[in-house]
């Protein structure tokens, strides 16, 4: 029993799981508008995440505790160094169009870690950390595949990532409410500036903006549709139940694991 919870504790902290969230946002992409984007591309940015969110979560700590690291930390430490290479090597094999558009939101994401204006990076300015994160999520996971495919990015695919970007943002609103206590107040998170009942307000407003969009494309399936509405619900029903003392796996696991669902539900409903 501890092994297993060590394996999942493991799963969790090493950003496997926010990961495949990721993964799923791409896949909903393709299937939403039939794209072939190459494998590829799709464990490059399955290892991109990995490498990305464990650099800005653990480069710090690392950093200054790196004589006393403990077991688990340096078995992270190992695996996302592994994962890194493993990305450089996926990097000669893509496109340099695919290579370019990465590389904006990877330096996107290199800047919300690193200190570069007055000692700041972008997630310490007021306000800004939640659209920062859903700008890079929406980015990969709507503009790369079609970038990767070679396609075409229409009106709807526009659409899309207003959609998408509005959708990450509600995601991200849980961790918010969780963080609220512990956040310094010139962040100046969602939360801290309405209040927790008001965020709420406002994330399902969000989702509710989010789903009407979807009226505004040309070309709609009913899979899609009924997935997205399905999903929705699900998450809206995890910010209203959202609290500064959660569970301690309700944001970092089933909050997170919902786009994870949401491909689940979309895959079975377009093969029924």
């Amino acid at each position: 029993m501890n092994f297993l919870r060590g394996v999942f504790r493991f799963y969790i902290n090493s950003s496997i799981h926010v990961a495949l969230a990721v993964l799923a946002f791409f896949f909903i992409t393709a299937l939403e508008y039939n794209l072939k984007a190459p494998q590829t591309t799709s464990a490059f940015i399955f290892l991109g995440t990995i490498s990305a969110y464990n650099f800005v979560k653990y480069a710090s700590i690392a950093g200054l505790h790196h004589r006393s690291l403990t077991n688990s930390l340096r078995a992270i430490q190992i695996f996302s160094a592994v994962c890194f290479l493993l990305w450089i090597f996926l990097a000669f094999q893509l496109s340099f169009s695919t290579i370019l558009f990465i590389a904006l939101f990877g330096i996107t994401t290199v800047l919300y870690a690193v200190p570069f204006a007055q000692h700041r990076s972008l997630r310490m300015f007021s306000g800004l950390k939640i659209f920062v994160v859903a700008f890079v999520w929406t980015g990969i996971t709507v503009i790369i595949p079609f970038i990767a495919s070679e396609s075409t990015i229409t009106s709807d695919v526009v659409l899309t990532f207003i959609q998408r970007f509005l959708i990450v943002v509600v995601l991200i609103l849980p961790f918010e409410i969780r963080d609220i206590q512990y956040d310094a107040l010139a962040l100046k998170t969602i939360p801290q500036q309405l209040g927790i009942k008001n965020t709420k307000i406002a994330g399902l407003a969000a989702l509710s903006i989010s789903l009407f969009i979807e009226f505004f494309k040309e070309a709609s399936e009913a899979a899609y549709i009924t997935s997205l509405l399905l999903f929705s619900i699900i998450l809206g029903w995890a910010v209203l139940i959202s609290k500064k003392d959660q569970k301690r796996y309700f944001s970092s696991f089933w909050v997170e694991g919902l786009p994870i669902l949401w491909f689940v539900m979309y895959v079975t409903l377009k093969t029924i």
